[in-house]
């Protein structure tokens, strides 16, 4: 029969994260398990040092007076727990059929686990990804404790290396896909990167798509829904966010965070997100259409009041929009790149100043005020900020359709945006999968 620490040393080898190190504690040579990315190895090999020395362990240090600085584990099953729960193993010798289970200090990180920045959440877990790759990998341990989540180490760049990490839940994961980004990953490991878009090169993703084919999070809850549903997940180095592959529809409108909420309201919360997709989406061309090119479609008493509103307006009602837009686009943009303590004050002032300024010199009429606040806030309900800044480029190409067509043109807008959606294909994974499931994988 194999012993524990044989079934230890076989069950571990696809685990990256796992270190198995001889030391001399006294004059007695033992093997030391655990997870880097949770444990400070050297740290915890001095503690244990010092509390031998203190129970004044001889020279030649016998079985029992290293059991007293652990706890005995005979059970394979539960020494693999053990481990991924951050603890710290000692194998003693083929003349011990156990294990040492000892509390280990926790490892350095760089930078505070924090609150995430850039994804706000109000019912659920406050803390974030960072720069440290061995810490997100850690607290994705944490999230799920299991033997059947391996991690992949892969060093990649010459000159200037950078570590990737693939993260995936065995029995989940869908293997073709696991194995086509590790073969990507090795057969450019010279070529090395330095930012997203030249990773996505190595991984032979197209730079030129609109949706990002790759979803990010700085969320450890929704970096571990994405493993338990058979993702992956690349951790970086000095990148505060996982990125998981493959990307689909489903991102974009729902959150498990969501499932902290009640049934009911998970699926409220969820169907407001569409309906702000398709009023980002369609709003401003439906504006346009029915001011120039269908104004019939309207009520008479409709018609009269936004005629009412645009008397004295210079432009088309195409060219009043994208001005609109434009600026709109630049304050988002402004909010973005000013220091926080005074950016969201600026952009606000400067938004209202700036929306009465153009309504009182009859640049723009009152229903494109109120048109452009909708619209702005619906992008904003969006989830992932590359889903929000994709579909503000999209409502660009459907607004251009209904400036020439009309309401039709609104539908061929439509048309090309769910066209182009359903062209897109990660790994052999359709994007329009509402939610990723390795059963409707094409392994071609």
């Amino acid at each position: 029969m194999k012993s524990i620490f044989l079934f230890l040393k076989d069950s571990l080898v696809h685990h990256d994260d796992i270190f198995m190190t001889e030391h001399m504690y006294g004059n007695k040579s033992v093997v030391i398990i655990g997870l880097k990315s949770l444990i400070d190895i050297s740290r915890t090999n001095q503690a244990i040092q010092q509390q031998l020395l203190e129970t004044n362990l001889s020279a030649n240090a016998s079985l029992e007076q290293l059991q007293e600085i652990g706890e005995k584990i005979t059970d394979k099953e539960q020494a693999m727990t053990a481990i991924f729960e951050g603890n710290l193993l000692i194998y003693l010798g083929k003349e011990s059929e156990y294990l040492l289970r000892v509390i280990p200090i926790n490892k350095e990180i760089q930078r505070a686990i924090e609150s995430p920045s850039n994804e706000t959440i109000l019912q659920g877990s406050h803390y974030a990804f960072n720069e440290d790759r061995d810490v997100n990998i850690g607290i994705i341990r944490k999230e799920i404790i299991s033997d059947k989540l391996k991690v992949k180490n892969i060093s990649i760049g010459q000159e200037i290396t950078r570590g990737v990490s693939l993260v995936y839940y065995e029995t989940k994961a869908d293997q073709h896909i696991v194995g086509k980004v590790v073969q990507l990953l090795e057969q450019n490991t010279s070529k090395g990167f330095n930012n997203i878009q030249e990773l996505m090169q190595l991984l032979g993703l197209p730079l030129l798509s609109i949706i990002s084919q790759v979803h990010t999070t700085e969320l450890p809850q929704e970096a571990s829904s994405a493993l338990l549903k058979g993702k992956i997940i690349l951790f970086v180095d000095r990148i505060p966010f996982a990125l998981i592959l493959p990307s689909v529809i489903g991102d974009m409108f729902m959150l498990e965070n969501d499932r902290n909420y009640t049934y009911p309201l998970m699926i409220a919360i969820r169907l407001l997100r569409i309906i702000a997709f398709l009023v980002t989406l369609i709003l401003p061309g439906l504006y346009v259409a029915l001011v120039s090119v269908n104004p019939e479609v309207l009520r008479i008493e409709l018609a009269l009041s936004v005629a009412q509103s645009r008397n004295g307006v210079p432009y088309p009602a195409f060219i009043e929009i994208m001005i609109m837009l434009i600026i709109l686009e630049l304050i988002l943009e402004a909010s973005v790149r000013l220091p926080k303590s005074v950016g969201p004050t600026i952009t606000m002032v400067g938004g209202i100043i700036l929306g009465q300024a153009v309504v009182e010199a009859k640049l723009v009429s009152n229903l494109l005020i109120i048109i452009l606040a909708a619209v702005t806030i619906a992008n904003s309900s969006i989830v992932g900020v590359q889903n929000s800044a994709s579909i503000r480029i999209f409502k660009y190409i459907v607004l251009i359709f209904s400036a020439s067509f009309g309401v039709l043109g609104i539908l061929v807008g439509l048309f090309f945006v769910c066209s182009y959606l359903a062209s897109i294909n990660t790994f052999g994974v359709p994007y329009l999968n509402i939610n990723f499931s390795k059963d409707d994988l094409k392994n071609g």
